[in-house]
Parts: C-alpha cells; structure tokens; sequence
C-alpha cells in the first residue's frame, strides 16, 4: 500500500496494491499494521455503505460534534469528488479542506481523521459508497454544514448551472458561523 498525505495534514490518500489477471482483481483495503505503520491507528467499529443514483447527488458536509468519527472511505461503483474540512478551531488548519477525485476504477481510499466535516459530490450517473467509521453513529450529535457555505469556499465540480441533489437535512443545514465545531 501507498500512503500519501495530502495538503492537509491527517487526510491521507491509500493506494492499495491491486493484483489483477484476467479473472479480475484482489487488492487489500485494511491491514491494522500496515495502517499504523502509516500513522493511522484506528479501531473501526461501524461500516456503512451509501448508494446514490443520480450524478450530482451532494451528501455531506457532515460530523459528530460528540465523539467525532474517523473514516476510512471508498467507492466501489462510480465515482466522487470526496471533501473533508478541518473543524477543529485549535488546529493551524481549521476551515481548510481538502477535495480528491475517488472512484471504483482508480480504487483509492481516503483517511479522514476524527475533527473533520465530510462529504462528497457524485460525479458518476450511479455511485456506492463504503466507509468505516471509529466511533458509532449517535443521532443526538449529528451535525451538518452547509455544503456552499462561502467561509469554507469548496469547488464542487457540479455540471455546468446544475444545482447538487440534497437531502432535506443537507439543504437545511446552518452556515459555518452557526454551527458548533470542535475545540
């Protein structure tokens, strides 16, 4: 495997070693040591996987503001342009983001630390999204920022005058300035 940190310091894009013939192909995702050696010690104790069908479906930007989640993502059908944004007000870094292009052909993951908002825009007609998570879903501390919101300023590569497909949550979420972040 390949670990890369991005520009973001604690986001680390994975490049697994894909094994291919004309069967098809075996790569490995998760190996504890491996991931350690990196600097990513983490305990997954929940997988999820989200299926969008439609290109331009936006989920996100999303957290735990009680115990915060670290996920370990991929696509395993399609592709996403996938965002994670540093919330953590002591951090040199806070509000920075960082955005990576993931899809099922490349089969690259992305480390995204527990502290930072994520989300992420389906560039592909269809997309299925798998991630593991550190810390379990806990309704009562969801919570969600406005994907637009300008003290952020992330691209999104939304086609040409296309607004994004939100959830009803998403499209209500509050702008930065009213959200809790971490400390």
């Amino acid at each position: 495997m390949k670990f890369t940190e991005t520009r973001l310091p604690g986001v680390v894009l994975i490049e697994p070693k894909v094994f291919e013939d004309e069967r098809g192909f075996f790569m490995e995702t998760w190996r504890a040591s491996h991931y350690r050696d990196a600097g990513i010690d983490a305990e997954f104790v929940q997988e999820n996987v989200s299926r969008s069908l439609h290109r331009n479906t936006l989920r996100g930007l999303h957290y735990q503001i009680v115990n915060p989640q670290g996920k370990l993502v991929r696509v395993v059908e399609g592709s996403v342009f996938d965002v994670a944004v540093d919330l953590r007000r002591s951090s040199p870094h806070y509000l920075e983001c960082v955005g990576l292009e993931l899809s099922a052909e490349d089969r690259r993951l992305l480390w995204i630390p527990p502290g930072f908002a994520h989300g992420f825009l389906v560039t592909s007609d269809v997309a299925e999204f798998e991630y593991k998570c550190t810390a379990y879903y806990a309704p009562e501390h969801d919570r969600a920022i406005r994907w637009d919101d300008p003290d952020i300023g992330i691209d999104w590569p939304l086609d040409a005058g296309e607004p994004p497909l939100l959830s009803e949550k998403d499209a209500r979420a509050p702008y930065l300035a009213d959200a809790e972040v971490y400390e």
